[in-house]
């Protein structure tokens, strides 16, 4: 009875792994399409029936794709905002987050179910009127609204996401660190921020992600094209250069090879998050 059992258990694991498997290939065939097809010429790129891999690797194509578009400048313009985004959307949710989980002020429950509410608003809706705001200030054509609102609370779901977090942590923690004399940032920081690193490393990567794939931000506010980000400038150069497939899908590829990197990093991380959760109570 026990082998049946174990039999079972056994193909049972080797069905899921085999579906894994195959669920990984195809999504990371896109990918590999990609990275292959800018490694060769153009023409090999329309061979049928198409080859799985170049006759010769033509590595050339990145120095070529990169100098035909201002690739420096675009991404000196990105990392301007990515930078100074980043850390506001990482220190200022940690501290909105904080304050409502650990701080009573009037209206707190009230002021957070406000900032979940805004997480069902569109952005189209307000994007008229925030857009409006900026001209007004006469602040469009820079980088300021792409980076001042990231100082301002970090995002709803950033904020709901470490609340949680706080509030799985014991309040005994903060009483022992008053008794030592600790106040509010110094418990923030020094007692409850360490137990938090998976949950501030999640948020973080995502965080990047987002600011590195901005597209939408830059388009309705950079209208100087010296001031273009990489997302903008990866669209400007494929209307420049349509027919070169080899060409776009190598720049394309170092558009997105940072992202491989943080993915790789980021994955650690991720499971150590799924292993917090599990020491909350």
């Amino acid at each position: 009875m026990k082998k049946k059992i174990d039999f079972r258990k056994a193909l049972f694991l080797t069905v899921v792994y085999v579906i894994v498997v195959l669920g990984a290939l195809v999504c990371l065939f896109p990918l590999y399409w990609q990275i292959r097809s800018s490694l060769m010429t153009n023409t090999e790129i329309f061979i049928m029936p198409p080859r799985l891999f170049p006759a010769k690797v033509m590595w050339e194509n990145y120095p070529k794709a990169l100098s035909a578009f201002p690739f420096w400048d675009y991404l000196r313009n990105t990392m301007t905002i990515l930078i100074p985004a980043f850390c506001g959307t990482v220190l200022t949710s940690i501290l909105t987050a904080y304050a409502f989980a650990r701080l009573n002020f009037p209206g707190r429950n009230i002021w957070f179910l406000l900032a979940i509410a805004s997480m069902f608003l569109p952005g189209v809706v307000t994007m008229i009127p925030t857009y409006v705001m900026w001209g007004k200030l006469h602040l469009t054509n820079s980088f300021i609204p792409l980076i001042l609102p990231a100082w301002f609370g970090g995002g709803a779901f950033n904020i709901f996401l470490l609340r949680q977090f706080f509030r799985g942590i014991p309040m005994s923690m903060d009483d022992a660190a008053r008794i030592d004399g600790a106040g509010h940032m110094r418990i923030l920081f020094q007692v409850l921020l360490p137990s938090l690193r998976p949950v501030v490393i999640t948020i973080s990567l995502f965080t990047f992600m987002n600011l590195w794939n901005d597209y939408f931000g830059p388009l309705i506010y950079l209208n100087d094209e010296s001031l273009f980000t990489l997302a903008l400038g990866l669209v400007q150069f494929r209307g420049s250069y349509v027919s070169q497939w080899h060409y776009l899908m190598a720049a394309s590829t170092v558009m997105i090879f940072p992202m491989i990197v943080v993915f790789f990093i980021g994955q650690k991380y991720f499971i150590e998050g799924i292993s917090f959760t599990g020491m909350k109570g």
